[in-house]
């Protein structure tokens, strides 16, 4: 479980295949900021860009470790299949603060950037959902993207150049200068997490009713 507070900004330095075919996934190393691995061990989880993975292998005084990731895990993200800068979240303790919202790590959707530009002080992010996602979306709720928890500062459903949800963001300089959100362009694909209430609220409501 995390919170989607972005705990550093790493980078993924080395990719190497764990298999010939376009079944076997990839194994990735990722650098840290210093230090940050001090509490870390073998087994841990941490988010790349939203996505909950599993450390295999770590060298604190070298300040990298690595993961292995699926084929399927490739295909249902994006940014973890080319080197450079990603978000990252040491799993959320018992006595930690949650100062994000409830993030399961678990990606829901590709979304698309359409939009990323700065208003006076701040930067406006602007990104095309799957319409599948659309359901679990609100004014001032919250949302994932690449791993950090945002807020929804307006919604709209589309039809083109896709059918889908724009949700409009912003962000507040440490946000951009504190996450790799900095590096996002109009086009870029990112990770998308709906909120995890929303999901279980749905099933309440969709589930059929059953007889004691």
């Amino acid at each position: 479980m995390f919170t989607g507070i972005i705990t550093g900004v790493g980078r993924i330095a080395a990719i190497h295949a764990l298999g010939s075919s376009s079944t076997h996934g990839k194994r990735l190393t990722i650098s840290c900021p210093a230090d940050y691995l001090s509490d870390v061990g073998l087994g841990d989880s941490i988010a790349l860009n939203g996505a909950c993975m599993t450390v295999t292998t770590l060298d604190a005084a070298a300040n990298h470790f690595t993961i292995d990731i699926s084929a399927e895990s490739l295909n249902k993200t994006a940014g973890l299949d080319a080197e450079g800068s990603i978000n990252l979240e040491k799993a959320l303790r018992a006595n930690d603060r949650l100062g994000g919202h409830l993030v399961s790590g678990h990606v829901d959707g590709i979304g698309h950037v359409t939009h990323f530009a700065q208003v006076g002080e701040s930067w406006e992010l602007r990104v095309l959902t799957p319409s599948s996602l659309a359901k679990f979306l609100a004014y001032k709720g919250s949302i994932t993207i690449n791993g950090v928890s945002l807020t929804v500062n307006r919604i709209a459903d589309v039809s083109q150049p896709q059918p889908g949800c724009e949700v409009s963001i912003n962000l507040i300089p440490h946000t951009v200068e504190n996450t790799a959100l900095h590096a996002l362009r109009a086009g870029s694909k990112v990770n998308l997490e709906i909120d995890l209430i929303a999901r279980y609220v749905e099933r309440m409501i969709t589930a059929p009713a059953t007889s004691n």
